[in-house]
């Protein structure tokens, strides 16, 4: 079974490492299917987030057009700073505890804590933040392709370098 290298994005490899995951995650079409979490194939995270996260993408691909269904996994105080999606955000929090911040301004806003169970809906254009509490787990159900837009260009993980 394919794995994902440590940072397959960080080197370009984006639309490689979608075409190789796309045999992994369930297609959309008219067939039933299951997916048990020891099944789940963890790769780094995309270039758009902090370095740190995992993901693992379960159905359709996030780069294009049409439904995905992703999940994040997050160490300890992992942390995105306030920044927007061009498309709703349906986030399911599986484990750990997330602790979700929103408004006009997000940086100062109070957060939530959002524990296994929980459900946030981010709308489109909608300014947020997330820490998570705990090693964390979301899954987020959405209309690809998905974007990040960090209100403070120089959170944007994809303009730092190491």
């Amino acid at each position: 079974m394919f794995r994902f290298p440590d940072h397959p994005w960080r080197g370009g490899g984006i639309a490689l490492v979608l075409a190789l995951t796309g045999s992994m995650a369930f297609a959309m079409d008219d067939m039933a299917k299951s997916m048990a979490p020891d099944m789940l194939e963890w790769g780094a995270g995309p270039p758009t987030l902090p370095e740190g996260a995992e993901l693992a993408v379960l159905s359709g691909n996030p780069m294009e057009a049409g439904p995905f269904v992703v999940r994040l996994r997050f160490p300890d105080g992992f942390a995105v700073p306030p920044h927007t999606h061009p498309t709703a955000e349906h986030v399911t929090v599986i484990s750990g505890t997330l602790l979700f911040a929103h408004g006009e301004d997000p940086a100062t806003a109070e957060p939530q804590q959002v524990a296994a169970g929980g459900f946030i809906m981010i709308p489109p254009d909608h300014p947020h933040r997330a820490t998570a509490e705990g090693e964390t787990v979301i899954q987020i159900n959405g209309e690809g392709p998905f974007a990040v837009t960090y209100l403070d260009p120089a959170d944007d993980p994809r303009g730092q370098t190491n």
